[in-house]
């Protein structure tokens, strides 16, 4: 899991920075604030028209109410409707686009990070949190502010229209709200704690499928089909009762309210049929007053589960936050370079892992001239993949120094110096798309076809090439899943080759970019 800082982030700090995500789309969220209110209004002024209704209607057989209430009515749906739809349309587009962002924000993010953080994040939760975490925050922003706006401005409106019917019956019903605002701190804190644990389990789960899918070749060779079915069984399980535990907890708060709201209802009920009231309310009155606090009780249950749901969003946001908070790879270098001559030089130069308690380079001197061919031999494990990778700084030396052209590798600015290397590693990694895309990739995208015919002959990869259907149109698959290994390796050589990275002969290239 990402690091978070040592003092935890509360939940309202961490939804104020989110909604901060919200504010270009100012103007759908007023659209959808407007829609709420007008939705509430039309709602209470549906339940204030009960009174008129029984009592204009049916008892004293008014002219003009039998002629303009049904209007009435239609109208009212009709505004009502509109102000659904504009709700809707309002906090979906915010909600949506702040998932965009969000989701952007965190890829541009994995760009900039450095291989270390890498090494020690999961690879299912770094997935996790562009699908799962990414979505769950649409909760907190669209679904659950939509909850707790439209349904507290319903709850006011009601309380309004109960207070103008009948003040003094009005007063039962805040004999809920105590026990209602701590059921909701309950609740909160302990939706938070579990939410966060489901996002680590999500990830988890990820990573397991994401491992059983890339190794299904050895899992099938060393028959390790039954390992890998109980440990994701086993995963999805725990998944299954972090989901109910919130699931318990969020229909025993719904459960409560709806117990202490029909407490108040009652005595409402009770009160209104003794002597001193019974005589002087009229049954439309009655009517209006029960059916606003009707109308009421489905939004208070509404509003205990928006815990649930804005929890689970600041869960994940707290996620992606930390992600979007960690230091990207270190490039103060000022020094431009436009074209190296090539002469590298290591000076006592030690490598040791954040997450290891040993050396993987222990004062290594090494100089390589221009123009030269370095080979590094040793047996697995020895530090040739670490040494190189020294070179274009995914990691830094724990001691000694680096240099090339008498410069300090650190002083060059990153991007200029990654501009001088080519690289055809053991693991080759190709990209969804065609041949062509997959040599000329990156920084070489846009360059001649006749430049990636070229680079694909000194590569001796266009002899298969050019009898593929489609030629370099072709695609690849998945990771290069459409082609043989060798073939992935010829291809990954002529990107390096097109790249043109400083070497006399480019036809050697290859020989040097191997690890």
């Amino acid at each position: 899991m990402t690091e978070r800082s040592a003092e935890p982030v509360s939940a309202w700090t961490t939804y104020r920075r989110l909604l901060a995500y919200a504010g270009p789309y100012g103007g759908f969220t007023a659209l959808a604030v407007i829609g709420m209110l007008f939705d509430a209004l039309a709602s209470g002024a549906f339940t204030w028209s009960l009174q008129p209704m029984l009592d204009d209607l049916f008892e004293a057989r008014d002219p003009f109410a039998i002629r303009w209430l049904p209007m009435f009515l239609v109208g009212l749906f009709l505004l009502r409707g509109i102000a659904s739809f504009a709700t809707d349309y309002g906090m979906a587009r915010v909600g949506r686009s702040v998932v965009r962002d969000l989701r952007n924000a965190v890829f541009q993010r994995y760009q900039a990070l450095p291989a270390s953080w890498f090494d020690r994040e999961p690879s299912g939760q770094i997935i996790a949190r562009i699908t799962y975490s990414a979505e769950q925050v649409a909760q907190a922003v669209a679904d659950a502010l939509k909850v707790a706006v439209l349904d507290s401005l319903m709850v006011l409106v009601m309380i309004g229209v109960m207070i103008y019917q009948s003040a003094s019956l009005t007063l039962y019903l805040f004999i809920m709200m105590p026990l209602t605002g701590l059921v909701w701190s309950v609740v909160g804190r302990r939706f938070r704690r579990y939410n966060r644990r489901i996002q680590s389990a999500v990830g988890e789960v990820t990573g397991m499928v994401e491992e059983a899918v890339d190794g299904h070749r050895e899992v099938r060779i060393y028959a390790g089909q039954e390992r890998e079915t109980t440990r994701f069984r086993e995963a999805v399980e725990r998944n299954l009762r972090l989901n109910l535990t919130v699931a318990i907890t969020s229909g025993l708060s719904t459960a409560l309210i709806q117990v202490v709201a029909a407490s108040a209802l009652a005595a409402i009920v009770w009160r209104a049929t003794r002597p001193d009231l019974l005589d002087t309310m009229t049954s439309g009155t009655f009517m209006s007053l029960i059916g606003a606090m009707l109308v009421m009780l489905p939004s208070l249950k509404r509003l205990t589960t928006v815990q649930a749901m804005m929890q689970r969003g600041i869960a994940a946001a707290d996620d992606l936050f930390a992600v979007l908070d960690t230091p990207a790879e270190c490039d103060s270098g000022q020094r431009p370079l436009l074209r190296t001559r090539g002469e590298l030089v290591l000076h006592g130069v030690s490598l040791r892992y954040e997450a290891g308690d040993s050396f993987a380079l222990r004062d290594i001197s090494l100089r390589c001239p221009p123009g030269s061919v370095t080979a590094l031999v040793g047996r697995s494990g020895s530090g040739k993949s670490s040494l190189v990778s020294l070179v274009p700084r995914f990691y830094e030396p724990s001691a000694g120094e680096i240099t090339l052209d008498d410069v300090a590798l650190q002083d060059y600015r990153l991007a200029d110096l990654r501009a001088q290397i080519a690289l055809v590693s053991q693991r080759v990694v190709l990209f969804a798309g065609s041949i062509a895309d997959n040599i000329a990739f990156g920084s070489l995208h846009g360059v001649a076809r006749e430049a990636i015919i070229e680079a694909a002959k000194a590569a001796n990869a266009w002899e298969f090439i050019e009898r593929l259907p489609q030629g370099l149109d072709s695609p690849v698959g998945e990771g290069g899943a459409l082609l043989s290994g060798g073939q992935r390796q010829r291809i990954a050589i002529a990107r390096a080759l097109l790249k043109n990275a400083p070497y006399p002969d480019p036809r050697r290239s290859h020989q040097r970019a191997r690890q």
